[in-house]
C-alpha cells in the first residue's frame, strides 16, 4: 500500500470543522478504493496561532510542510487579529513563495441541484478552471514578502513583477491541463487575460503566451483584456475552458465565477509548483459562524478531492484517482437528489448534516 504524507494546516475559524470533514470523506473513499494511505502530521499556523505565540506558524512548521506529498490548508485569518502593520495573518503566502507555488488552479462547475446566478440555461453546463499565477504579480510585494517600497504620510506604492521563468511554466501548465481536459470532453480552449493594451508587464505576459502557445497547437487560444474578461464571466461564462491571469487578476476573477456557481462554499483551489503542492478551499475562515454547525464544508472537501487526483496522477496511483473520482461524483450525485442542501444555499443542512450525507452516498 502506497502511503502519503500530508502535512494539515487547519487554521481558524471554520478551518478547523471542513478540515476534520473533509479528511473523514477522503478515509470513507480510501476503504473503499484501497491502494494507498494517508498520514497527517498537523501544523500550528494561523490569527489564533499568532494571538499566542506572537509566531504565525509553528517554528519547524515550514520545514515540515516542504517534507510533506501535499500540504492541505483549512483556512486562515481573523478580522480581529492583526500583525504589528495591521495586515492579516498570512503564513500561507510565504509558504507559496517558499515553495514556490506558482499554479492556482481554481475549477468553476455548475452542479445540477445547486444555486444557478445566471438565467440563462447554458448557465447548467458551466464547468471551467481559472489559472492564477501566485507567486508573482501585484502580490509580490503582499506584506507577508516585506517588500514594499517605502511609504511617507502622501503616498504607497506597490511593485507588479512578472518574470518569463514563472510565466513560462504558468503557461506550460495551463496549456497541459486543457490537453488533459480535451482527452476528457473532446474540446480544448486556452485564454490568456491580461491588460496588455496598458501595461507593459501583461504586454510582456502575452509575449510570453504567444511563445508557448506554439508548442501546444492542440490547442486553441484566445484573449480577453481583464475588464472585458469580468464582463463575459457574467454574459456568457460556458464560452471558457480554461483561463491564465496574473496574481491579483485571478484573484478577482476566481471569486466572481465562483459566485457563478453558488458561492465561495463551492470554490475548492489548489496551489500547484514542480515539487511541491497546497490545496485549501478558497473560503476565509468565517469566525461570525464558526462552532455553529452552519458551514458548508464543500468547498474544502473538493479541495481534498483535488489533493487525491493531482496526487494520483503525479505517483500513477489509479486508487486514489478513483476516490478523488468517487468524492466528486458523490457531491454531483448529492445534489442531484437533493441530498445535500447546505445553509449557506437556503437549505436545512449544517456542516455536520452534510458530511453525514456526503458520507453516505460515498459509501453506498
Amino acid at each position: 500500500m502506497e502511503r502519503f504524507q500530508i502535512a494539515t494546516i487547519p487554521g481558524d475559524g471554520i478551518g478547523v470543522e471542513v478540515t476534520e470533514a473533509t479528511f473523514a470523506i477522503i478515509e470513507a473513499a480510501r476503504q473503499k478504493t484501497g491502494g494507498f494511505s494517508l498520514k497527517q502530521d498537523i501544523i500550528h499556523a494561523g490569527a489564533a496561532y499568532y494571538r499566542d505565540t506572537d509566531q504565525d506558524i509553528e517554528a519547524d512548521g515550514e520545514e515540515r510542510a516542504g517534507l510533506a506529498d501535499a500540504i492541505y490548508l483549512g483556512a486562515i485569518g481573523l478580522p480581529s487579529i492583526r500583525a504589528k502593520d495591521n495586515t492579516e495573518i498570512s503564513p500561507h503566502l510565504r509558504l507559496r513563495e517558499k515553495f514556490e507555488l506558482y499554479a492556482g488552479v481554481r475549477p468553476v462547475k455548475a452542479y445540477d441541484g445547486a444555486p444557478m446566478m445566471l438565467a440563462d440555461p447554458r448557465a447548467a453546463e458551466l464547468d471551467m478552471v481559472i489559472i492564477r499565477e501566485c507567486t508573482e504579480g501585484l502580490f509580490y510585494t503582499a506584506a507577508v514578502h516585506n517588500r514594499s517600497p517605502k511609504t511617507n504620510a502622501d503616498e504607497a506604492r506597490e511593485t507588479l513583477r512578472i518574470t518569463r521563468s514563472v510565466s513560462e511554466r504558468l503557461i506550460d501548465f495551463a496549456f497541459r491541463l486543457a490537453q488533459r481536459r480535451k482527452a476528457k470532453r473532446g474540446h480544448g480552449h486556452l485564454t490568456c487575460v491580461d491588460k496588455a493594451n496598458v501595461f507593459k508587464a501583461f504586454a510582456f505576459f502575452r509575449q510570453i503566451f504567444d511563445e508557448r502557445a506554439k508548442q501546444f497547437g492542440d490547442i486553441e487560444t484566445g484573449y480577453y483584456y481583464v475588464d472585458a474578461a469580468a464582463l463575459e464571466l457574467v454574459r456568457k461564462p460556458w464560452t471558457f475552458d480554461v483561463m491564465v491571469m496574473e496574481n491579483m487578476f485571478g484573484d478577482i476573477l476566481s471569486d466572481l465565477a465562483g459566485g457563478l456557481v453558488g458561492g465561495m462554499g463551492m470554490a475548492a483551489s489548489a496551489e500547484i509548483g514542480d515539487h511541491h503542492c497546497l490545496f485549501q478551499p478558497a473560503h476565509g475562515s468565517a469566525p461570525d459562524i464558526m462552532g455553529q454547525d452552519k458551514a458548508n464544508p464543500l468547498a474544502a472537501i473538493l479541495s481534498g478531492a483535488m489533493m487525491l487526483d493531482w496526487l494520483g496522477h503525479g505517483s500513477g496511483n489509479q486508487q486514489m484517482l478513483a476516490a478523488a473520482e468517487m468524492i466528486e461524483d458523490a457531491v454531483t450525485t448529492g445534489f442531484a437528489t437533493r441530498a445535500l442542501r447546505p445553509m449557506e444555499f437556503g437549505g436545512d443542512m449544517g456542516l455536520k448534516q452534510m458530511t453525514e450525507a456526503l458520507l453516505e452516498i460515498v459509501k453506498s
